[in-house]
């Protein structure tokens, strides 16, 4: 049933907002100095890598770059990525994603290997269930670019408070989603504002 809804929506979402995709794709060519879309592996269901399809919204390198983060003020976000950030279209290839199988609308958010490496097993169960666009983690921290602005150590403090809870977040979806609930988180995440 979850995956039937996944392939009828994000063939009606790929199809309706295929129009913004190509004017987003335009407006990056024009005025960004960076590859139209971004993919970066990541551990999708049952540990399975996958490639995740979004906008770029940011340039290759940057002198200061060294943390897996990215914190609203990253040097190295373009001033187009900052819209798309904001709005969070730079998410609409995600839709290709879901449509192939390799995420759902709603499910934890794909991990990349550097944090899911850092969980024991039991903290990996989320890993069961497919990976989504959106989750109850992705509601809550929606803003979290702006949380780790004014913390000394963003790392060190997204790795001790954000990422447990986030595990802990996932580990209830997998014990308590249902397809009312993933409706009411996609309606949640569409109408929540922006940031």
């Amino acid at each position: 049933m979850k995956r039937l809804f996944d392939i009828i929506f994000s063939t009606i979402g790929i199809i309706i907002l295929s129009p913004v995709m190509v004017i987003v794709s335009i407006i990056i060519k024009i005025f960004s100095q960076t590859p139209i879309i971004f993919k970066q592996k990541r551990i999708g269901l049952n540990e399975k890598y996958f490639y995740l399809y979004k906008f770029c919204t940011m340039s290759k390198g940057h002198p200061s770059n060294t943390s897996h983060l990215t914190i609203q003020n990253n040097p190295r976000i373009t001033k187009v990525g900052q819209i798309l950030r904001k709005w969070k279209l730079d998410e609409l290839p995600s839709l290709f994603n879901v449509f192939k199988g390799d995420m759902s609308f709603v499910g934890p958010r794909p991990w990349v290997e550097y944090y899911i490496v850092k969980l024991t097993e039991e903290e990996k169960k989320f890993l069961k269930i497919r990976p989504g666009i959106t989750s109850p983690a992705t509601l809550k921290y929606a803003n979290e670019e702006y949380m780790l602005l004014d913390k000394e150590n963003p790392e060190e403090y997204h790795d001790k408070y954000i990422l447990p809870d986030k595990v802990k977040l996932n580990l209830l979806y997998l014990k308590n989603n249902n397809m009312l609930d993933d409706l009411l988180i996609i309606f949640k995440t569409i109408f929540r504002g922006n940031y």
